[in-house]
């Protein structure tokens, strides 16, 4: 069954800082229309430019995820990301007054929070997916970071971190389904070890870190000089350590959450994608560098599956109509029977199936010694299946015939040979009127459009001897 769109029930808003810029943020969330995705929207800028949620805007991974569109920044998006996706959420506007989300504790908590409160309503249209159908991966050689997303009924995703120290080794998170979001993982905060937090600090590039909103790994001497940098930067009276190796800035929420963290990152910058997954992603040492990349990569799958506009149809599934169903509907008999089941039938749409075997007698004469199956009956093929759209819904269809008045846009793409087996997709264009049917069909096979076609007919009444 087919999934409908989601967005927000009504707008909420949650202010705080931005974790970089270290400035005030009011970020409003907003209700969107049928495939508008996610979309920034800079209220502080002239115009109030548009940055989208497209990983081919990306333009640094350092210490977070940007976006970068005709000069519009979009800093560090990859927490609130998460949160939409955690909570089934298609499309929605997402308003800030400054270039950076608020940070809040570091976590996605306090936008699932927002959400919630908002409320997630379905809309009209149907829910794409971008699914997994074989093995696909991503190395990125320098760091040793690697993901690996597989086949799944399900968006799945383990992370492996190893961070080397001694502090903090090999940790592992596991999200069976997407829907545990809020319970498994939107809690776990954003992290920094010692070293890199002394180096931010310098370089004047963690404005926003308050204490509370990082959990601080020890991984060198906590020296007087650091531990005063640390106090004048989080306006603290006294920093130590706790027995675990944090800062007793803050008490942890899981013994892995910087796993679980990483994990929330992954959804963040793969929502990037610009489509729901359906897949198991599995990523070892993942970061933003190597989580983008990828997230480029099923992009690109993604319009390729789009370009193709193959169905997913399920061959085993019991037929609509057999054989001897289709002989009830279509006054057609071997061997001008050009259809063997049909797969799917809707007011709309059908789906039907032929077996193109050696044995077709239009082979005997057509190329026989290189055997391909005529475009012109690929074409009646198509449209006996779009007779059986029409013939299925009257109580009489053995006094009907369906009759060609126009054929247009005709592609025959690539030869259909003995072995094939040929699904034809054909869907209205317009409702049925006075007994024309406007149509367009597709017919593949395998994961290839071999003809297309806007095809015309007339549905008339036979002739019955008197």
């Amino acid at each position: 069954m087919s999934e409908k769109q989601k967005t927000l029930g009504k707008e909420v808003s949650l202010s705080g800082i931005g974790l970089h810029t270290g400035r005030q943020v009011n970020l409003t969330m907003k209700p969107a229309k049928e495939n508008t995705g996610f979309v920034f929207v800079r209220t502080d800028l002239e115009g109030h430019p548009q940055v989208e949620a497209d990983v081919n805007y990306v333009t640094t991974t350092e210490r977070g995820t940007t976006l970068e569109k005709l000069g519009v920044k979009i800093h560090t998006c990859e927490h609130l990301l998460a949160a939409l996706v955690g909570m089934d959420i298609d499309n929605a506007i997402l308003e800030m007054n400054s270039a950076e989300p608020p940070i809040m504790d570091g976590s996605s908590k306090f936008f699932v929070e927002a959400i919630e409160e908002a409320g997630v309503v379905e809309q009209e249209q149907n829910r794409e997916y971008l699914v997994i159908k074989e093995v696909m991966n991503y190395v990125d050689p320098n760091t040793g970071s690697e993901i690996t997303i597989i086949p799944s009924e399900n968006y799945e995703i383990t992370t492996m971190v190893d961070f080397g120290t001694k502090i903090l080794g090999t940790q592992n998170a596991s999200l069976k389904n997407i829907t545990d979001f809020k319970k498994e993982i939107s809690s776990a905060r954003t992290f920094s070890f010692l070293h890199e937090l002394e180096m931010l600090l310098d370089s004047g590039l963690i404005k926003g870190g308050d204490i509370s909103n990082a959990i601080v790994y020890v991984d060198k001497e906590l020296t007087p000089e650091t531990a005063e940098k640390l106090k004048k930067a989080f306006g603290k009276e006294e920093v130590t350590i706790r027995p675990n190796g944090i800062l007793d800035n803050l008490t942890l929420n899981y013994p892995n959450e910087a796993a679980r963290h990483k994990l929330l990152d992954v959804i963040g910058d793969l929502a990037l994608t610009g489509v729901k997954i359906k897949g198991k992603v599995i990523a070892t040492k993942p970061g933003h560098f190597v989580n983008t990349q990828f997230a480029k990569k099923l992009n690109r799958q993604w319009k390729l599956q789009k370009k193709k506009n193959v169905p997913d149809f399920d061959l085993k599934a019991e037929p609509v109509f057999d054989i001897n169903g289709i002989m009830r509907l279509l006054p057609h008999r071997p061997p001008f029977l050009l259809i063997d089941k049909i797969l799917e039938l809707s007011d709309s749409h059908v789906v039907g199936l032929k077996n193109v075997s050696m044995n077709e007698p239009f082979f005997v004469g057509h190329f026989p010694k290189e055997p391909v199956m005529p475009g012109v009956l690929q074409i009646e093929a198509m449209a006996q299946a779009g007779g059986i759209l029409v013939l299925a819904n009257v109580p009489d269809p053995e006094n009907y015939s369906t009759y060609f008045v126009k054929i247009d846009k005709v592609k025959f793409k690539k030869k259909v040979i003995p072995g094939d087996t040929l699904i034809f997709k054909i869907e209205l264009i317009e409702p049925i009127r006075r007994g024309i049917v406007h149509m367009q069909g597709y017919g593949y096979v395998g994961d290839s459009v071999v003809v297309e076609a806007e095809l015309m007919a007339q549905v008339a009444k036979t002739k019955l001897d008197s």
